[in-house]
């Protein structure tokens, strides 16, 4: 079955950069909170990605945060997050995530200045060739505007040895069976969308780059065990339980709500950073109560 081994195992989490009572990045904070993942559902970690608050921290920060990381769980399980719309920039961001030893890298269609699929294609081509770490692409249109069509994400497939996965975000579920038609089986199709993985696996996904995995990551890991064993009912029932708990999760923007919900389970996670702000009062009481309902002990 396609998807059933994928490079990076079932669920990826794009972790939350934990932040100090100065606002620092916390290094110790977060080689815990990196351990207590990969102990708690998650089989690798995204880091720097825009959960991590890359848009905030700079450069020397996060080659540190990759760094500390990697010699507390190993380069296989650390994909560092270096997206970003300045071509040049994000090839300096691959060599730096490199040096800082990750293993892969997660790169985002470039914001903003809205480029052509020619466009991003030679994009990615440059990228992925200045590098001979595997690289997964990140679709997300929601954020980007621009969207990575799958013509492009075959060509980037079929011309580019380093790229070996994506991360697809569009929640557009004919573009991902386009992509898992036209590329080979050992091309990874992640979700980038807590609320559509099932139909993903379905199509022949392999599995999610994940949220919500900070506070239910074993119930996503169930999803994919059981699926991938052959049990389509018992997937489908864990699947539709946590679905309250994605839309809760982005009912403010991310990752204020995981932070809220990390604190709330004694990970000390910190604030975000401006221009986010923490949830008030009443998102939070909204946001604890659904995750309270669900059983978590906050």
């Amino acid at each position: 079955m396609r998807g059933m081994r994928p490079r990076w195992g079932y669920i990826v989490t794009a972790m939350v950069t934990p932040f100090d009572e100065n606002n620092a990045v916390d290094f110790a904070e977060a080689v815990a909170l990196a351990k207590w993942l990969l102990a708690n559902g998650s089989d690798a970690l995204v880091i720097n990605g825009t959960t991590g608050e890359s848009p905030t921290t700079s450069a020397k920060e996060k080659a540190a945060l990759v760094k500390v990381i990697v010699e507390a769980i190993g380069a296989e399980k650390v994909i560092a997050g270096v997206g970003g719309n300045n071509t040049a920039e994000v090839i300096e961001a691959a060599h730096d995530a490199k040096a800082a030893g990750a293993g892969a890298l997660l790169a985002v269609v470039p914001y903003y200045n809205k480029p052509s699929q020619e466009g991003l294609y030679q994009h990615f081509k440059a990228v992925a060739s200045a590098t001979d770490l595997p690289v997964m692409l990140y679709n997300v249109p929601g954020r980007t505007i621009t969207n990575l069509e799958p013509a492009t994400v075959v060509r980037l497939a079929t011309d580019c040895p380093t790229v070996v996965a994506i991360k697809e975000a569009s929640a557009n579920l004919q573009q991902v069976g386009e992509i898992l038609r036209q590329t080979p089986e050992s091309f990874d199709v992640y979700s980038g969308d807590d609320g559509t993985i099932l139909p993903l696996l379905a199509l022949g996904g392999c599995g999610l780059v994940s949220v919500i995995s900070h506070v239910i990551g074993p119930e996503l890991q169930a999803v994919h065990q059981a699926w991938f064993a052959g049990k389509q009912a018992e997937a489908a029932e864990i699947f539709l339980r946590t679905l309250p708990v994605a839309k809760t999760m982005f009912s403010a923007p991310s990752p204020a709500p995981t932070k809220l919900a990390l604190r709330a389970l004694g990970k000390k996670v910190g604030p975000v950073r401006l221009p986010l702000v923490d949830c008030n009062e009443s998102e939070s009481e909204a946001i604890l109560g659904v995750l309270r309902a669900h059983g978590l002990p906050i």
